[in-house]
């Protein structure tokens, strides 16, 4: 079962050098002109959002065309699952910096490094996860009940995204820290003690989002494939315009209401998937996952906009709407 699971994306070394070092040479333009930098503008993170997505999709094309279909359809369906979790990421880091009173003009950089440091945990998670699945097809089994279980868990949550909560008062309790959000690096001393600033407890907060995030959807994309350049690739581009994201939706966090509901629905159908494969042999095209994937993403996005259209039609106009007309 698990060899039907794998592409045929011939992955030299040479080509992983290649996807690194366009990775690389993006992170350094971003940073030096793009959404790393400080004091990022509604319009700038979405041209810079909009350049991470058309460079996705070129990646994907070029794909798709060197290396096959299963191997493009593998790499946009894997995309699109880690965007829309990387979206869902998103308002739990906002949550993060509210609750920690991070100053905007640091949360670039703490993004950056949190995005790091999720490149390396889902590199390592990649790796070992695809080695367990080819060696150890039993393996499928915890993989769904964990999907199974994550999925159940978001559909049963009413709150939707009490996770960034829960982990700031995991860190408050464990790294003493100051109060003064005014306080530059990542340490200062108070009354003899060295205390940590509010930018490194929401750096310590983020990367332990980032190892919860790892276990969910890790396991997701490697149910579509296990070839691991192409679950790589598609973590890569998704994680890296997680940046210009942020500040993109980082204020329409109720706009988007019932996409945690569709991501749940969507782990639970991945997990089923899993055992499906294992338990017949067979395989589920990767083209109906993927039609699946946009289709539950598309009705969970729609279902929200109209929601929240439908909640400004009842309170009414604004003032500054009924002057302008």
């Amino acid at each position: 079962m698990l060899a039907a699971l794998t592409t045929t994306v011939d992955a030299g070394a040479a080509v992983w050098g290649g996807l690194l070092a366009v990775l690389a040479v993006m992170v350094v333009i971003d940073l030096k002109v793009g959404s790393a930098r400080a004091g990022l503008t509604v319009r700038t993170a979405a041209i810079w959002s909009a350049i991470w997505v058309a460079l996705s999709i070129a990646f994907g094309i070029v794909l798709w065309a060197s290396a096959g279909a299963q191997a493009g359809e593998g790499y946009f369906a894997g995309y699109v699952m880690e965007k829309a979790l990387s979206l869902d990421n998103v308002f739990v880091f906002t949550l993060i910096f509210a609750a920690l009173a991070v100053p905007r003009d640091e949360q670039a950089r703490l993004l950056l490094y949190g995005i790091l440091i999720a490149l390396v945990l889902r590199a390592v998670f990649i790796f070992a996860g695809a080695e367990a699945l080819e060696t150890y097809s039993w393996v499928a089994y915890p993989f769904a009940a964990l999907l199974a279980w994550t999925g159940y868990r978001i559909l049963r949550t009413k709150e939707g995204h009490d996770e960034g909560a829960a982990i700031v008062n995991r860190i408050r309790r464990r790294v003493p820290m100051t109060d003064r959000t005014d306080a530059p690096g990542f340490f200062v001393r108070e009354d003899g003690r060295r205390l940590a600033t509010p930018a490194l407890a929401a750096l310590a907060a983020i990367a332990l989002a980032d190892v919860i995030f790892a276990v969910d959807s890790v396991p997701a994309i490697l149910a579509i494939t296990t070839d691991t350049f192409v679950v790589f690739a598609a973590n890569a581009f998704a994680l890296l315009g997680l940046r210009a994201l942020f500040f993109l939706v980082s204020g329409l966090v109720e706009k988007f209401r019932y996409l945690k509901l569709g991501l749940g629905v969507l782990l639970i159908a991945i997990a089923a998937k899993l055992v499906y494969g294992e338990v017949t042999g067979d395989k589920i095209p990767t083209s109906i996952t993927l039609a699946i994937i946009v289709g539950v993403l598309a009705v969970s996005i729609l279902a929200s906009v109209r929601a929240a259209n439908r909640e400004r039609d009842a309170v009414g106009p604004t003032a500054e709407e009924q002057l302008t007309g």
